[in-house]
């Protein structure tokens, strides 16, 4: 793959960016394939950097919505890319070479000050705003003064620390659990609520939700698109939602797209539901016209 020492090095670079593609724990050869995605995630990576001078990044928001009665009970901001003169570019594209670049830092300090001054500005419209869910990434997560970043932040922005709430994924948490608990110990402090991400497709170590002070547990969509066809993925989902209410923790199913699926989780006391079959993630001034509202239709 290389008849130079400096072609080898990169050629085994791209491969070993790729075997981390596959989940890590593997291998991979190098092959041609290979070098024209080393060279597009070359381009990508220069594309984030100008995106981020330019700033090219926007936040729509997903509404979470009460499986009783579909009042509006919180918001998830969801990362966007605007390039010039492109269509909207959405998260899976961009923010795994994000994350590998440690771009994602500064990106992720700008969504939690954007969401912050978009909680004031809606306030300032006469609007009565839920918490809205902030997902903090691993490099974010393992930053040494983050308790510190996030307080300055709530301080400089005048808004309520309850009004934001971190989600955070299985995995995030498993690295270094004791370390984990640290770091949510001192969001808590600041006073923002937390929620696990995605729970019960990552360790999904009972111990975990003891030790860690959590607020929410999140519902995988995978277990929630088969919920009213397959059996297993049904008891999965009844038995997240009782974990949840005999901890007292708040649960909510993401990935709902169908009147099946939310009268299922309706019946099995799951508090609730985010997706499409409530409301699709919109810009400021949609979610500002379903704030008005407060409800949708269920």
């Amino acid at each position: 793959d290389g008849e130079e020492a400096g072609t080898l090095i990169r050629n085994a670079d791209t491969a070993m960016y790729r075997a981390k593609e596959q989940g890590r724990n593997t291998y991979q050869y190098f092959t041609r394939e290979m070098n024209e995605r080393a060279v597009q995630r070359g381009q990508l990576e220069q594309a984030m950097r100008r995106a981020i001078e330019r700033k090219e990044f926007r936040l729509h928001y997903q509404p979470k919505v009460e499986l009783e009665g579909g009042a509006i009970r919180g918001l998830e901001a969801l990362l966007r890319w605007q390039p010039p003169d492109k269509p909207l570019v959405a998260p899976q594209e961009f923010v795994a070479v994000l994350e590998d670049t440690g771009l994602i830092v500064p990106v992720g300090e700008w969504v939690m000050r954007e969401v912050c001054r978009q909680i004031q500005a809606w306030k300032g419209a006469g609007l009565a705003v839920p918490p809205v869910a902030v997902n903090l990434s691993a490099r974010q997560f393992q930053q040494k003064d983050l308790e510190s970043r996030v307080r300055e932040v709530m301080q400089e922005s005048g808004v309520d620390p309850a009004l934001i709430e971190f989600e955070l994924t299985e995995s995030v948490l498993m690295k270094d659990p004791e370390l984990a608990a640290r770091t949510m110990r001192g969001l808590r402090r600041v006073g923002v609520t937390l929620a696990v991400d995605d729970f019960g497709t990552g360790y999904s170590s009972l111990s975990y939700l003891k030790r860690f002070p959590i607020d929410t547990l999140k519902i995988d969509r995978a277990f929630v698109r088969d919920v009213t066809t397959d059996p297993e993925d049904a008891a999965i989902v009844v038995s997240i939602i009782g974990l949840a209410r005999g901890l007292d923790l708040k649960v909510v199913a993401e990935g709902v797209e169908s009147e099946g699926q939310a009268r299922f989780l309706r019946s099995h006391g799951c508090h609730e539901m985010q997706g499409y079959y409530a409301a699709r993630p919109a810009d400021e001034a949609e979610v500002a016209a379903l704030l008005r509202a407060g409800r949708v239709p269920t």
